[in-house]
């Protein structure tokens, strides 16, 4: 059983949401919040697998709450999806940093929601698949600091490939395919990258490779890193 909390600030959405998740066999809403501070209160009583939480809410907003649940180390095993808008674009690279494990928009068909809640819950991360590269792009453009190559001292050439599509929010099926790899291989490379460079999850490492300067905004077309040089060598 998948444990899930939401948190959000408008009653309608959380109730929406909770009879959403409370109809699948092998989802369990274990409590809400509607605030930020509530947020993390639930989070450390409850102990839940996933959070859906919410940016704009009062007393301690969905960012520092992210927080505040991404650094307890008691919390290891919760993930948190950020449930968003487009108007709330500016902040998406604030969550991911913070520890966000991916987001949606609100506006979100109800079985993409249902999907996210086991991708997240499964250990991979969650890029919502209508707005993925729009919000790449902005991620990117949110991140002032200059690249930082030495980030990735220690990771080997193939992994720096990978991770280039890693960043272009490539699945590891298609980074096999990219890379003639079988999706296993791409698999088993993502998990040493994430242990080599201590991420979190996978979109920490996207936002890794923009970070380093492996990844540049205006490259994250599907695959335009492939075409431009990557070789398949193992």
């Amino acid at each position: 059983m998948i444990r899930v909390a939401l948190a959000d600030d408008q009653h309608l959405i959380r109730a929406g949401f909770r009879s959403l998740l409370d109809a699948e066999p092998d989802l369990e809403v274990v409590g809400e919040a509607a605030t930020g501070r509530e947020a993390v209160s639930l989070a450390r009583r409850e102990r839940p697998d996933v959070i859906l939480m919410d940016i704009r809410m009062p007393d301690g907003d969905g960012l520092w709450a992210t927080r505040q649940i991404a650094a307890d180390p008691a919390l290891s095993g919760t993930r948190i999806v950020v449930v968003t808008t487009f108007e709330l674009d500016e902040y998406v690279a604030e969550a991911i940093r913070a520890g966000a494990s991916g987001f949606l928009v609100k506006d979100t068909e109800p079985v993409e929601l249902i999907r996210a809640v086991h991708v997240v819950a499964e250990g991979d991360a969650l890029l919502s698949p209508r707005v993925t590269r729009r919000l790449l792009e902005r991620v990117a453009g949110a991140l002032q600091d200059p690249p930082d190559a030495a980030r990735l001292q220690g990771v080997t050439e193939r992994e720096r490939e990978v991770l280039a599509l890693v960043g272009q929010g490539l699945t590891n099926e298609e980074i096999g395919r990219a890379l003639f790899l079988s999706p296993l291989t791409a698999k088993t490379h993502v998990s040493r990258i994430m242990s080599k460079l201590l991420a979190r999850d996978r979109v920490q490492l996207v936002v890794i490779a923009y970070e380093s300067g492996l990844v540049r905004a205006g490259s994250a077309d599907r695959g335009s890193t492939a075409r431009h040089g990557l070789r398949s060598r193992e």
